[in-house]
């Protein structure tokens, strides 16, 4: 069973489990199943759940043996929905349950890290088999920077010298599926990440496939809070993002590890045929 399978991640992960696995084999839980209906049209069984409704989660793990818990975007209570899917996957003796996380989780200074550190104690304690998916960064996530340089903006860069294990949402979908699916996961912690990059080597990636110049700024956490909060967003979430970069700028998702590459079995998508992917250019 894969959870939260209509969203971005777990779309891509259900579509991965269905080059490995028969259709009849794989279920998803939704909270809205109108939102699904392909899925059901292609023969996976889908199931109606919301985080925060215990019963709800009780009946979709009914004769469920493995899950994919994908980590929920409620920030203010993803803590208590995560437990409640750990503790029914536990009354329904769920037999594995891998989970989307971030890196370094148990040590991090990440503003992020608190609630998958939490969860992946949750699970820990629960002594149900588990896997830790601890993705790094989604090269996605830097699309608005993308399509702000394509327009003739300069690329900012709050991070300073960070460095970053970017690599494709569908490269983090298929790991996961790998791991729903295969054996010898048992009670492992991945730390899933891309070759380690700077903004700034992000940039030049970006300029050579665009065959563009690119201009760089780099700014300070309250400079980028300021150009967030010009750009519309909330201050709550321009600070929130803020302190991120700066976070990343002192080193929080560098991460030296072969475990991606291990656990899909060949090296991630290169990134500059990934950013001609999201361009649109291949």
């Amino acid at each position: 069973m894969v959870t939260g399978a209509t969203g971005q991640l777990g779309a891509l992960v259900v579509e991965q489990l269905l080059k490995l696995v028969p259709a009849d084999h794989i279920a998803v839980s939704v909270r809205d199943p109108k939102k699904a209906e392909q899925l059901s049209e292609r023969g996976i069984d889908v199931r109606t759940a919301n985080f925060n409704d215990y019963d709800s989660l009780l009946n979709a793990f009914e004769g469920i043996d493995r899950v994919l818990m994908i980590s929920t975007d409620d920030m203010a209570n993803r803590v208590q929905q995560h437990k409640a899917v750990i503790q029914a996957a536990k009354e329904k003796q769920v037999g594995f349950i891998a989970y989307t996380s971030a890196p370094k989780a148990s040590t991090s200074k990440l503003s992020l890290a608190a609630d998958h550190r939490a969860t992946e104690e949750a699970i820990i304690a629960s002594g149900i088999p588990y896997s830790i998916l601890r993705n790094n960064w989604y090269l996605e996530n830097e699309m608005g920077t993308f399509q702000a340089v394509l327009n003739g903006a300069p690329w900012i860069i709050a991070s300073g010298e960070g460095q970053v294990g970017w690599a494709t949402r569908l490269d983090f979908a298929e790991a996961a599926a790998r791991v729903l699916t295969g054996e010898g996961h048992e009670n492992s912690i991945y730390e899933l990440s891309g070759p380690l990059l700077t903004q700034k080597e992000l940039s030049s990636i970006f300029a050579e496939v665009t065959n563009r110049e690119v201009q760089i700024r780099y700014v300070d956490e309250a400079d980028y809070n300021e150009f967030l909060q010009q750009a519309g967003l909330p201050p709550a979430v321009s600070g929130f993002l803020a302190s991120l970069q700066s976070q990343i700028g002192e080193g929080e998702l560098q991460v030296e590890s072969s475990d991606f590459e291990r656990v899909l079995g060949h090296p991630t998508t290169p990134l500059n045929e990934a950013i001609r992917q999201l361009l649109g250019q291949s």
